[in-house]
């Protein structure tokens, strides 16, 4: 009966994987169009066929555009608050799109599949006619894994991480210290294993009070990566806070990437 109930406390985590990393909200909480904000309604096809939906924030003349890998949980009306900020505080247009089985896109979210579905949002930049070095990756969370990967496969002018962990299998260990979760998990995210092989300029931005992805997930990677790289520390920050805690310090950060690279403000 004790190895029944060992077995069981270890299996019982790996049978609602899924559940216990994504938390899509299909309603949309918030439109662009209930704040005036000037938007494009997008839809998007994923290379399985997987139908996507996103907006597109403009800002006239802006030599950038943001596109975000937003995080685990809700959808993308969520990230307006910060989409908002993106372009007052920095010019920036942006572009937010929802995984599958977010908001209104199709699917159900799995690794592969969130893969997927940021490469279509990247393809309908660049066929839309925006440059390659004009895409700033924007990832928050379980985002930063999808852009980590997304910045591996294609050109982009810099990445952005927020709250970056290592790796599923390292988060695993984190929530769950008495069980052997880590090689038994399937869904990887291996940020730790991929970050060194990226080659834009990268930000990491973490809230040293982060309860929920661990501060020092953040530091390995930023020690693992290549280069050129920025850390920035959020004193007191949480892991939804970051933006707000951080303050004029928080955009000074992202201001000072934006302006060192050839396509930003002079």
């Amino acid at each position: 009966m004790a190895l029944i109930a060992i077995v069981g406390l270890q299996t019982a985590p790996l049978l609602f994987e899924k559940k216990l990393i994504y938390f899509p909200q299909r309603e949309l909480d918030l439109t662009p169009a209930d704040l005036g904000l000037p938007h494009q309604e997008v839809t998007l096809r994923a290379e399985d066929g997987v139908r996507l939906h996103g907006w597109f924030l403009p800002v006239r003349e802006a030599a950038l555009v943001v596109l975000v890998c937003h995080g685990n949980a809700g959808n993308i009306s969520h990230r307006l608050d910060r989409a908002l900020l993106l372009q007052a505080k920095l010019g920036l247009s942006v572009f937010l799109f929802d995984y599958r089985g977010y908001g209104k896109s199709e699917g159900r979210p799995d690794e592969a599949g969130t893969y997927r579905d940021a490469r279509a949002a990247y393809q309908h930049l660049i066929d839309g006619g925006l440059a390659p070095e004009r895409v700033v990756l924007f990832g928050e969370s379980l985002g930063a894994a999808v852009a980590v990967q997304l910045a591996l496969e294609k050109q982009v002018a810099a990445l952005v991480l927020e709250s970056p962990f290592t790796s599923i299998a390292d988060m695993a260990k984190a929530v769950y210290p008495f069980l052997p979760l880590g090689r038994l998990v399937r869904t990887r995210y291996d940020n730790l294993a991929k970050i060194s092989s990226i080659r834009a300029p990268l930000l990491i931005l973490h809230g040293t009070r982060d309860r929920t992805v661990p501060f020092e997930q953040g530091e390995r990677l930023f020690r693992a990566a290549s280069g050129p790289k920025r850390f920035f520390a959020i004193p007191g920050a949480g892991h939804n806070d970051t933006f707000l805690g951080g303050g004029d310090d928080y955009w000074r950060a992202w201001k000072d990437l934006v302006d060192s690279l050839p396509s930003g403000p002079s």
